[in-house]
């Protein structure tokens, strides 16, 4: 399955131990979400339509109320890169 170069971006940051955090309003739904890279830099760009589209690929699950993580699903969807440590 494709998937676009932001969703990329976005599970590699996750595969190395980032988070997704939602925003939910008074009634509980979610209204924004915040991609953090595993050092808790923000990632610009990620919305709630990107957000929508990896749980519906079922690349990010939450457990338990914490934070959205990536699953062996988006291990899977993600392709590998070099990283530059």
């Amino acid at each position: 399955m494709d998937i676009s170069r932001h969703e990329q971006r976005v599970l590699h940051a996750l595969a190395q131990g980032g988070e997704i955090r939602p925003i939910k309003c008074p009634r509980g739904r979610i209204r924004q979400v915040q991609c953090l890279n595993r050092e808790g830099w923000l990632m610009p760009g990620v919305d709630l339509e990107l957000f929508r589209r990896l749980k519906r690929r079922r690349a990010i699950r939450s457990q338990e109320g914490r934070p959205y993580r990536i699953t062996r699903r988006g291990l899977e969807l993600v392709r590998s890169q070099p990283d530059n440590r």
